[in-house]
């Protein structure tokens, strides 16, 4: 990835963990494929998503992502809008795929906060079916600021990441529902 400046250092103790999981009635290869065709995270992470959280923009190359694809995304989300600049750091047709992105949020009170984040999808095919699970590691956030000083609470810590894993299974929900919309049907 273009060195980008990582501002303030890490407000986190511990790495957050989101986990999500969806069973996909199409094979792990057109999963595969659409995690690997970067505009296609519009659709699933964007379109598709609620219209208060979700991806607005991807800037990425033409073709299938590989080890070392940069990609530049614009979100939002309850807390604020973020601008992502991500690279692919593992792409193995029809089983992984993860990139590492450092995010930049600027909060709907104005404070940009940074963190580091890495998304990774593992396919586990099964004949015409796969279970597809993502993992999100919120490695690093600049300052817990706004909503996020609940990570600094440890029983606020585990309902805020329980809380975000629903907006992870929507994404993974969509992902599926998507992969089995392109191989026919699905079930």
């Amino acid at each position: 990835m273009r060195t980008r400046e990582i501002r303030g250092a890490n407000a986190l103790r511990h790495e957050l963990v989101v986990r999500a999981e969806e069973n996909a009635y199409a094979p792990a290869d057109v999963v595969y494929r659409l995690l690997a065709d970067l505009p296609s995270h519009l659709e699933w992470a964007g379109k598709r998503q609620s219209q208060h959280a979700g991806l607005r923009s991807i800037d990425a190359p033409e073709g299938p992502a590989r080890v070392g694809t940069e990609f530049r995304s614009t979100g939002a989300d309850p807390m604020g809008v973020f601008d992502d600049r991500s690279v692919v750091t593992e792409a193995i047709p029809g089983r992984a795929f993860e990139f590492v992105t450092e995010a930049k949020l600027v909060t709907k009170r104005g404070r940009s906060i940074f963190l580091t984040n890495v998304h990774r999808y593992e396919l586990q095919p099964d004949a015409r079916a796969c279970l597809l699970r993502y993992t999100l590691r919120i490695a690093r956030i600049s300052e817990l600021a706004g909503m996020l000083v609940v990570f600094r609470i440890p029983g606020l810590r585990a309902l805020a990441v329980r809380a975000s894993a629903g907006g992870a299974k929507s994404g993974v929900r969509n992902l599926a529902r998507l992969a089995e919309e392109i191989d026919g049907g699905g079930r």
